[in-house]
């Protein structure tokens, strides 16, 4: 099996038992999911729109960590179906295949920059897990995250400075150093992740 552990803040991360943790939670997010047309945190998607977007991100993992340019790639990717639970479950499914076998020092190049199989493992980890928690608030389902998905995530957000890209849909609010390590999380995301009132 590839290296797959990063070293960050004295801590190990095995991104492979990550990915597939990562997958885990948001299945069991969209498991319960009854209103595809509920809003979501993130401006412009429903719930449907959100699901079809984590999907979209899958599908292209397998034909990317082969070292395919994207004009390649999207040649041979065919477009997302109706029934978004098999779906996930089939594009799931790919993804992880795709990453365990990959070389982690393989280039792979997307549209803005050129990283490795790692470096993209990781940016896909992170996507996942804010999303899950962004499926988890259209729902009404359980926001607590994983807390080693969690400290994981913190690593790719906190080291990114102002270049993150990575689910990013509203300017940054302000870091409350004493709040617990996943609100701390989603606020670097641009998420607001105080419940509103009823």
């Amino acid at each position: 099996m590839p290296p797959w552990r990063f070293y960050s803040d004295a801590m190990t991360f095995d991104w492979l038992a990550l990915q597939r943790k990562a997958h885990a939670e948001f299945a069991e997010r969209l498991a319960v999911v009854t209103d595809w047309e509920a809003p979501t945190p993130d401006p412009g998607w429903d719930v449907r729109g959100l699901v079809r977007h984590v999907i979209d991100e899958q599908r292209w993992v397998a034909p990317l960590v082969s070292g395919r340019p994207m004009e390649e790639a999207g040649a041979d990717i065919q477009p997302v179906g109706d029934d978004l639970h098999a779906e996930w479950a089939r594009y799931s499914e790919a993804a992880t295949a795709a990453w365990t076998a990959a070389d982690p020092n393989t280039p792979v190049r997307l549209s803005r920059d050129t990283v490795t199989v790692e470096e993209y493992l990781r940016e896909q980890v992170g996507d996942v897990v804010v999303h899950t928690w962004d499926l988890a608030r259209a729902t009404g389902s359980r926001e607590e995250l994983d807390p080693e998905l969690v400290e994981a995530a913190w690593t790719i957000f906190a080291g990114s400075g102002d270049k993150q890209e990575i689910c990013m849909f509203a300017p940054r609010m302000p870091l409350d150093e004493s709040a617990p390590l996943q609100e701390k999380l989603l606020t670097l995301a641009g998420r607001d992740p105080r419940r509103q009132a009823a």
